[in-house]
């Protein structure tokens, strides 16, 4: 009797220490820095094709060749391809893509300070790169930066970004509880919101809500002027959705960091 209790004991066991050994493994995954590289990278890569679709629309939009593109299908694009992008690395980095969302994170106590910089200046890279390749690829980058209309001030342009920013980091934060921010959940409602706060907002500033976004096209366009509107109002915007975070959820939660830091495993079951 003792015999066939443990041999029937023992799948149990195995399954148990399976995932505990996963739930180890990725908390030693955290904190080590040999694979920063992969969420780095991830960031770059993310960040890359966000911007190549989100300039892209505008880019190829101008020219003889896409002229059929219409506002809507601009609009749409980077909320689909956000989403797509947290499908396939969203375990990876938390799919940030984003130095206003990162520094949410931070501010939030979702994500180590420490790796702050490196993501900003990992996005910033594959921004950059994305516009970089649009330039000579297509030329004219410039159609593909987030401009304020002329039919709006600088100071309504600004508190667009942050209003449309404040929404898409309060979906983020809310999002990011255990694997929601990395699964179906996070995903759809992320994606969902940038299409269609696009659809509206793009007229008035581009609905960048990405300082990174806006950086890459009007550094390599080499007219930075209106930069700040994507650069101040997304980051009020975010630190906004913090508090309002704070207030509606409390203090951070263990499952909001692993949204927020991705996981590094390959089998995110544990299993």
């Amino acid at each position: 009797m003792s015999e066939q209790q443990t041999a029937s004991g023992e799948p149990v066991l195995e399954w148990i220490e399976r995932r505990t050994a996963g739930a180890r493994r990725r908390d030693v995954e955290w904190d080590d820095s040999r694979l920063e590289y992969r969420r780095l990278f991830s960031e770059v890569w993310g960040t890359f094709l966000l911007v190549l679709v989100a300039a892209g629309g505008g880019v190829v939009g101008a020219t003889a060749f896409g002229g059929d593109l219409t506002l809507a299908m601009k609009a749409l694009a980077p909320g689909m391809m956000v989403m797509g992008i947290i499908f396939f690395m969203g375990t990876i980095s938390g799919a940030h893509l984003n130095p206003a969302v990162t520094l949410a994170f931070a501010v939030r106590g979702n994500f180590p300070w420490r790796r702050v910089p490196g993501y900003v200046v990992a996005q910033v890279v594959g921004a950059v790169l994305a516009a970089w390749f649009l330039q000579l690829m297509y030329g004219h980058i410039i159609n593909g930066a987030t401009e304020p209309t002329p039919d709006v001030s600088l100071g309504v342009a600004m508190a667009t970004e942050a209003v449309l920013t404040l929404g898409l980091v309060s979906v983020i934060l809310g999002t990011a509880s255990g694997a929601r921010n990395v699964g179906i959940n996070g995903a759809l409602a992320v994606g969902a919101y940038i299409g269609l706060v696009s659809v509206w907002g793009a007229p008035v500033s581009g609905a960048s809500m990405n300082p990174a976004r806006s950086f890459g096209p009007e550094l390599i366009a080499g007219d930075l002027t209106n930069y700040w509107i994507y650069l101040v109002g997304p980051i009020i915007g975010a630190m906004i959705a913090v508090a309002f975070e704070f207030i509606l959820k409390g203090k951070a939660t263990k499952a909001g960091a692993e949204a927020a830091q991705g996981t590094l495993d390959e089998n995110a079951s544990g299993l």
